[in-house]
């Protein structure tokens, strides 16, 4: 288990220190969230994942042409390269967004699915040719109901989960900066 500090702490029997909520959910500084015995910093793993999704749009740009519908292709390597942007600078300022445990982990988690699930369902959109939620990217394509159903409910999830990862990191940066130092 580890303790506050982040360290190891192996002064209590092991049933004391797996029974003790203590370790469950720990803060350990800033932007760092201790469960169950696992160091989770989530600063960290955005920056990761902003550079991946980064990646990944790139990919997916040099792929466009394969696509059914290529001006989604476009849109899907560009929302690739802009969320793992968005990604980027949310781990920039994450040290100063100030939420529970709870919050945090909802923040984090939504912000991922969110925005890897908007480059998998645009590039879902790109491959199968659906127009769905799409007028611009989607003229001159169709295809049958259940796809266009399935991209317009991927795109009104993926909306919902950014606009909530939004609305938390906003009440997280609410308030007075922290001081310098």
């Amino acid at each position: 288990m580890y303790s506050a500090a982040g360290g190891r702490d192996s002064t209590k029997p092991l049933a004391e220190r797996l029974s003790s909520s203590y370790y469950l959910a720990t803060l350990s500084g800033p932007g760092r969230l201790i469960i169950e015995g696992t160091g989770m910093d989530y600063r960290r793993r955005l920056l990761f994942h902003g550079i991946c999704l980064f990646l990944i749009g790139l990919f997916t740009g040099l792929a466009e042409q394969h696509f059914a519908n290529v001006r989604m292709a476009l849109a899907a390597h560009l929302e690739g390269v802009m969320n793992g942007t968005f990604l980027l600078a949310v781990g920039a300022v994450w040290r100063d967004v100030k939420l529970s445990s709870r919050a945090s982990a909802a923040a984090y988690w939504t912000l991922l699915g969110g925005t890897y699930g908007n480059w998998a369902v645009t590039t879902l959109a790109a491959s199968l040719g659906t127009a769905a939620l799409s007028p611009i990217t989607g003229a001159g394509h169709s295809a049958p109901q259940w796809q266009e159903s399935l991209v317009t409910a991927g795109f009104i999830t993926i909306g919902l989960a950014i606009i909530a990862a939004s609305v938390l990191l906003l009440w997280g940066l609410r308030g007075k900066a922290p001081p310098p130092g």
